[in-house]
């Protein structure tokens, strides 16, 4: 096929937005190129489309040149192109090389990821478009791996990314879903590939067979006999998929895929050890889950029981059956709710977990299970969160990665749930009043679902580089300690910086920062987030007790950010009760929203008049480090000793930050402001003006003090910087 030609008037290649890109994904089957290609599609606000082999014959696999085709043809409409093969060695790639000159991006995402995890993938997958699933697909990963050329610039890519691991893939994930219509990729190569050697040995300790003398740089034969054999062991505990119409023992729906979608997995509240009845509890599970199933987007909810012969599932089964609930998005699952991914096949990132009041490991069932397999991390980034727990609420917990449920198991959050208690050997028993435990019980799955709706709404997915840190402003938490040692020592580090922050509010704010001072509630809040971000909030509910406040009034308090991250950083504080950040706003608070904005606009004017060389920006952080609602009012300077690292930058030049304007409008409209997750945080280093790459704070802050780009498109617009009428924002 000859290269194309795209029309000017027609594509998104002219000034005011980027060229369109092409994006080839290289990588074995059952490595993620489709989960890379539809993550990206859904949240991305660049129009993307994913050509693929297996599908591009309507529906049905189809010829490398139906692929050419098409990828021309969606490139001419300006679209940008993910082409979604193998295209594991030089000569696959070539021609779809060819079919575009310098008007389009050309880019290469390698999915180096091991082969023992694109084996294990592609045999326990079930209704692949290309039907590469069971044992089959071992023999043909093997084939095509012995083929895996990675891709190099000099066959003609701007970019190249190659991921040795899920973390890569999600980082990549990230870059190309923050890229919006007019923003450019900086060129190059990122990424290292491991040696061949390497990647071979994996499949042999996957098979468990010894290497044979001088085979180190060669892919051994993989028989489908023995994967099958492999993958039989793992399906030996009697795990059982069970759709609203009961399959038979050990078979998997084919209907149902078990990687693509948000999923979570949770036990029957409250009808264990609590003792609540089985035929109103699950009326109460068929109920919610109707109410949310279609909320959910693609996400799916499954109900988990160890028992083959569990009457709680039989009964949900039957209901749901009954209501016609889509056994795609919720079926029910016999096995471990710790071990679903290792011993079932099954893919969940969230679980639930029935805990009790305390937050505690213990009592035995779920909880002590969860507790157990999760590891002293799950419990340290529950303290984090939450000191206990009332009946019929929730708590979300992102799990950090160096918890087992996380690296064995891809479970990405644990939400914490208390369910009514009917039996009177444990606390707050009801005493058989079942009018109020019955709406207990509801309003504790309506929490769990609302919990879940949340992280499939901020993250898209729900994303394990998120959790590689759990970012806290100016400090670190590092969770999750591999032993009780380690956990006590990197505890008592991280306090200590805690309360150095803290202590350093207090002196500058005055003596009682942190006197409770608001009863019990407060104390509580106090408590979940941790004395050191309570600071804002006491400034906020008690600015008479504070000095150095630059503004108080009724409804706000305006202080400078005590670790300003550019010359210019003021803080405006919401004087409301209960706003501890962005994700509690709602519609009644847009007028609170609208003076807040006031505020800062009219302080960012007073610093114009003063230096009309600065430009303004006013937002919010998505997941505010300290506690109560506050407005960053932020000179796009930079020019600070205590901007340190990574996520200091990216907290203010990502889509985690959430330009006022828009916050405003959002809530306005929709009720509440759209939310991204700390894993934006983990992007790479880009200046906020030209957009180009850097490899760490010192060379960005010397670039970004030289810098004299026009700032990206996006920020010119909807009055998302500030700055001297007439002044040109672009120089």
């Amino acid at each position: 096929m000859e290269a194309m030609e795209i029309d000017p008037e027609t594509n998104s290649t002219g000034k005011d937005e980027g060229k369109p890109i092409m994006v080839l994904l290289v990588g074995a089957p059952g490595s993620g190129k489709s989960i890379f290609c539809d993550t990206v599609m859904r949240l991305s606000t660049r129009p993307w489309v994913r050509i693929c082999q297996d599908t591009i014959g309507n529906g049905k696999a189809g010829t490398k040149n139906q692929c050419l085709t098409g990828a021309a043809s969606a490139l001419r409409e300006g679209k940008s192109v993910f082409i979604d093969r193998c295209n594991l060695d030089r000569e696959q790639r070539a021609d779809f090389v060819k079919l575009v000159g310098p008007e389009v991006e050309k880019h290469a995402v390698a999915l180096d990821l091991p082969a023992k995890l694109c084996i294990s993938r592609s045999v326990k997958r079930t209704g692949h478009e290309g039907n590469l699933q069971g044992g089959k697909a071992a023999a043909v990963v093997n084939r095509m791996l012995q083929k895996k050329e990675l891709p190099k610039l000099n066959e003609g890519y701007a970019r190249i990314t190659v991921c040795q691991d899920e973390k890569d893939v999600q980082a990549a994930i990230n870059t190309y879903t923050a890229l919006g219509p007019s923003d450019k990729l900086p060129p190059g190569f990122f990424g290292q590939k491991n040696s061949d050697a390497k990647v071979q040995l994996g499949i042999m300790k996957f098979l468990k067979k010894k290497e044979p003398p001088g085979c180190s740089d060669t892919v051994m034969n993989v028989s489908p006999e023995n994967i099958r054999s492999h993958a039989s062991k793992e399906k030996d505990s009697n795990q059982v998929l069970e759709s609203c119409e009961e399959p038979k023992k050990g078979s998997v729906d084919s209907s149902i895929s078990l990687e693509n979608a948000p999923t979570l997995a949770f036990p029957s509240i409250s009808t264990a050890d609590f003792h609540f009845d089985l035929d109103k509890a699950s009326d109460i599970i068929v109920e919610k889950v109707e109410e949310y199933v279609n909320k959910l987007g693609t996400a799916r909810l499954v109900l988990v029981d160890l028992s083959q012969n569990s009457k709680i599932l039989s009964l949900v089964r039957a209901k749901a059956a009954e209501k016609n609930i889509d056994s795609k998005k919720f079926f029910t699952f016999v096995g471990n709710i710790t071990k679903l991914y290792s011993e079932g096949g099954l893919h969940c990132n969230v679980i639930a977990n029935a805990t009790n009041w305390r937050l505690k490991p213990g009592g035995g069932g779920v909880n002590a299970a969860i507790f157990s397999a999760a590891g002293p991390a799950l419990e340290t980034a529950t303290k984090a969160r939450a000191g206990s727990l009332s009946a019929g609420k929730a708590v979300v917990v992102p799990l950090p990665s160096a918890s087992p449920l996380f690296s064995r198991e891809g479970v990405t959050h644990v939400i914490h749930v208390l369910g009514p208690n009917m039996n009177p050997q444990r606390p707050n028993c009801l005493n058989n009043d079942y009018v109020k435990g019955c709406e207990i019980l509801r309003e504790t799955y309506s929490s769990l679902f609302d919990g879940f709706k949340s992280i499939v709404r901020n993250q898209g997915e729900p994303s394990k580089d998120n959790l590689e840190k759990e970012f806290k402003g100016e400090v670190q938490l590092e969770q999750g300690c591999r032993n009780g040692e380690q956990k006590a020592k990197r505890e008592a580090v991280c306090e200590a910086d805690m309360n150095k922050k803290y202590k350093s509010f207090a002196e500058e704010l005055g003596p009682n920062v942190g006197s409770s001072g608001d009863g019990n509630t407060g104390g509580q809040r106090r408590k979940a987030w941790g004395g050191w971000a309570q600071a804002l909030y006491d400034t906020a509910m008690h600015p008479e007790r504070h000095k150095n406040l630059i503004e108080i009034s009724d409804d706000v308090v305006v202080l400078n950010d005590l670790y300003p991250k550019a010359q210019k950083h003021l803080l405006v504080l919401a004087r409301v009760e209960g706003l501890d950040r962005l994700a509690d706003v709602q519609k009644e608070h847009v007028t609170l929203l609208k003076k807040m904005h006031s505020v800062g606009l009219k302080w960012a004017e007073k610093f114009l008049s003063e230096n009309n060389s600065l430009i303004f920006r006013l937002g919010y952080h998505s997941v505010p480090s300290m506690r109560q609602l506050h407005l960053h009012v932020i000179s796009q300077d930079f020019d600070s000793n205590h901007l340190k690292n990574k996520k200091h930058w990216n907290s203010f030049n990502s889509p985690f930050f959430r330009d006022s304007v828009d916050v405003i409008d959002e809530v306005s409209q929709n009720g509440k402001a759209t939310l991204k997750d700390e894993n934006i945080l983990s992007m790479e280093l880009r200046c906020h003006r030209c957009q180009s790459a850097h490899p760490n704070i010192p060379r960005l802050k010397a670039h970004i003090s030289s810098c004299q780009a026009a700032f990206p498109a996006f920020l010119l617009q909807n009055g998302r910087l500030v700055r001297v009428e007439g002044k040109d924002a672009n120089h």
